[in-house]
């Protein structure tokens, strides 16, 4: 199974405390956020990392031409659910998906992801109280079962309906998205 890694966002909502900064090139403990993700997925089962890239991050782009393992996907940068439909049409399913902002993701994380997703679609999410609790930001919620989760950025897309998993995995709970959000990751990747 491959890796799609979705890092073409412009991460407005990281502004002004990153600068003009690209997203996925924001650093936590002291490198990319990309480049935490890129590991985790080399660490797991996935058999290769195909980066999406947009008009947006063209020096994430640069970054990852020259990485080993590392395929390239241009992307419209039209939004998150119109780049992935176009990377989704490059690579064969199923397919893990991953946001470049989950810069405490683990490859044990995405193994446990393949696995329960056993060859279906599959979003992992986390409560909303666990992202409470970590002190990060909660932008997006669904409803799993009567009770509120957020989704992680974490999925396995493949045949059949969507399914959903809550893990209570506070790696899971961060997804950088605001200046908040970068600091508890800062914290918590020390702590952890």
């Amino acid at each position: 199974m491959d890796g799609l890694l979705m890092c073409g966002g412009e991460g407005t909502r990281l502004r002004p405390a990153v600068g003009e900064t690209e997203k996925p090139l924001v650093e936590v403990d002291g490198k990319p956020m990309v480049d935490h993700v890129v590991e985790a997925l080399q660490e797991s089962r996935v058999e290769s990392v195909i980066a999406a890239v947009s008009p947006a991050t063209p020096e994430t782009a640069a970054r990852l031409a020259d990485r080993e393992g590392v395929r390239l996907v241009e992307t419209p940068g039209e939004g998150y659910v119109a780049d992935l439909a176009t990377a989704l049409d490059a690579v064969e399913q199923p397919v893990v998906t991953v946001t470049s902002d989950l810069p405490l993701l683990t490859g044990g994380l995405v193994d446990r992801a393949i696995e329960a997703a056993d060859g279906e679609s599959l979003a992992v999410c986390v409560p909303r109280s666990l992202v409470e609790q970590v002190g990060a930001s909660v932008d997006t919620t669904v409803d799993h079962d009567g009770k509120r989760v957020v989704p992680t950025g974490l999925n396995i897309v493949g045949p059949g309906e969507d399914r959903r998993v809550v893990w209570s995995a506070e790696r899971l709970a961060i997804n950088v998205n605001r200046p908040v959000d970068l600091r508890r990751a800062k914290e918590l990747f020390i702590d952890m």
